[in-house]
């Protein structure tokens, strides 16, 4: 089994997305990290789908190549995938706004947690997604506790074996997984770490949700988030075993 498996969605980024994965790649070269990117296009519409296609081949890098279903699903399917292949799994979105310089600091660190969250630090918001943000943390943390500090977090490493029973509660259509995911995590008493990691303005591209749209996706997470409650509770036990057995002694 692999260390690590990275899950990467992208939609219409073809100005940066070849940057990025070169990046990553450098730094997981540096570590000796044996690990697998999963680099899942969700029907982009620009030339983002040849720019992917160039790494078909390269070593440690599988293309995959989807109609568009959003973001949430699409990370969703490469968690479902992940876990199966590798230890750790690490999710970052395709954006460049947090870079790859960072994740050394996550996985020396590994041992000790059953998550580490990278909490975007100088993140720069319109009031409407300040707002939202704060609306997922407050229900995140209402329903279900207060380990995760940036619930939405996309710079996340996860044990493999505690998300694997996680993910196997969601439905594929699941809009905010990590909203999910950071709720399991603080209802079943892992250990998560909350790493501060710098969040740079987009500098390529631009948001996929806006406007009506943005309201209409926050209160399907929302209702999402409050549905999985009642799953979460049922497992909660089996999760809070697995982290007890998980502390150090």
């Amino acid at each position: 089994m692999l260390d690590l498996a990275i899950v990467m969605p992208v939609c219409n980024e073809q100005a940066c997305i070849a940057k990025v994965i070169r990046s990553w790649l450098a730094m997981f070269a540096e570590l000796s990290i044996n690990f697998r990117m999963i680099v899942i296009n969700d029907g982009s519409r620009d030339g983002t789908a040849q720019s992917l296609d160039a790494f078909l081949g390269v070593p440690h890098v599988e293309i995959i190549h989807k109609a568009n279903t959003g973001h949430g699903p699409t990370v969703l399917m490469g968690y479902r995938k992940a876990v199966s292949e590798a230890r750790w799994v690490f999710q970052c979105d395709s954006d460049d706004e947090m870079s790859a310089i960072h994740f050394p600091r996550m996985w020396e660190t590994r041992d000790a947690y059953d998550a580490i969250i990278g909490i975007r630090t100088g993140r720069r918001q319109t009031a409407t997604r300040r707002f939202i943000s704060a609306c997922s943390r407050v229900t995140v943390r209402g329903l279900f506790g207060k380990a995760v500090a940036d619930v939405n977090a996309p710079y996340r490493l996860i044990r493999s074996e505690l998300l694997r029973e996680i993910i196997a509660l969601m439905n594929d259509d699941t809009f905010a997984p990590n909203v999910v995911i950071s709720g399991a995590l603080s209802a079943c008493g892992a250990r998560v770490s909350n790493l501060p990691v710098p969040h740079e303005h987009r500098r390529t591209g631009s948001v996929s949700i806006v406007k009506w749209k943005l309201w209409k996706a926050a209160g399907q997470s929302l209702w999402q988030t409050i549905h999985h409650r009642r799953s979460f509770r049922c497992l909660q036990s089996t999760l809070a075993g697995y982290a007890k057995e998980r502390k150090p002694s």
